[in-house]
């Protein structure tokens, strides 16, 4: 019996997760023992009829899109860190049979701040972070580590969240650090990006984008057109997600 890991989300044609895995397996040498499949859940109320069709073989998933923070009510256990996010995004399987959650989310994306000499020059304060989903909770809890005030934007204005409307001059002076956490601009709609004023970007300026397919989204190089000091790829974050993932799942 092969030792299975796999991705749960929905749509997954975009997917990074399989074939990062499968190149790792054979890299290391356990491409006869490993694999790793996508497993396109539209609903999460389908995750149990998934792990009892898979029982015995399943030892970790990766959770992407729409899931993050549904298929928490589905664990047996959540990491502390994971739990303070209010997302998952690892899940490991337990010796006792019991399913762990946990965040690489928050790895991924603080590791590569950390070693971003742009950021560290800049060293912004305050940041905006456009979109509240499950990608989104972690990035802030990382940037709040940090010691970075955060200031959410999105379509919708609740109590802690300005509307793309409310990004005025004064808050794009003061928020020199920028990350887009939505799909837009994700491949097929590479038409697409964040309704910030680009205009009013400048050289002190950074932007990050999660998203990876394609690796220059719109919104990136609306950025570089306007003159920002740095701009930041979201592949290289799920590199390091995925290792921390893998680090998790054979700990």
């Amino acid at each position: 019996m092969k030792n299975l890991f796999g991705l749960i989300g929905f749509p997954l044609g975009h997917s990074f997760s399989k074939g990062y895995f499968t190149e790792k397996f054979e890299k290391i040498g356990l491409s006869q023992t490993h694999t790793y499949e996508k497993f396109e859940l539209e609903n999460i109320e389908d995750f149990p009829a998934l792990l009892q069709s898979h029982a015995g073989e399943l030892k970790g998933l990766n959770v992407t899109i729409p899931h993050k923070q549904n298929v928490m009510a589905y664990l047996d256990e959540i990491d502390p860190a994971a739990s303070k996010i209010g997302a998952v995004n690892t899940i490991k399987f337990l010796e006792n049979g019991k399913i762990k959650g946990f965040n690489t989310d928050y790895w991924g994306f603080r590791w590569t701040l950390e070693k971003w000499d742009a950021f560290n020059e800049i060293a912004p304060k305050k940041a905006l972070v456009l979109g509240k989903g499950g990608a989104a909770k972690a990035i802030i809890v990382a940037l709040e580590d940090l010691g970075l005030e955060v200031q959410l934007v999105s379509r919708t204005k609740e109590s802690d969240t300005i509307t793309y409307e409310e990004v005025t001059p004064e808050v794009m002076s003061e928020h020199l650090f920028i990350v887009n956490t939505t799909p837009l601009g994700m491949y097929p709609k590479v038409e697409n990006c964040p309704a910030i004023p680009y205009e009013l970007l400048s050289e002190k300026h950074l932007l990050y984008d999660i998203v990876y397919n394609p690796l220059e989204t719109l919104f990136l190089k609306k950025g570089t057109e306007a003159g920002v000091r740095g701009v930041h790829f979201g592949l290289e974050m799920l590199h390091g997600q995925a290792e921390k993932a893998w680090e998790i799942w054979n700990s």
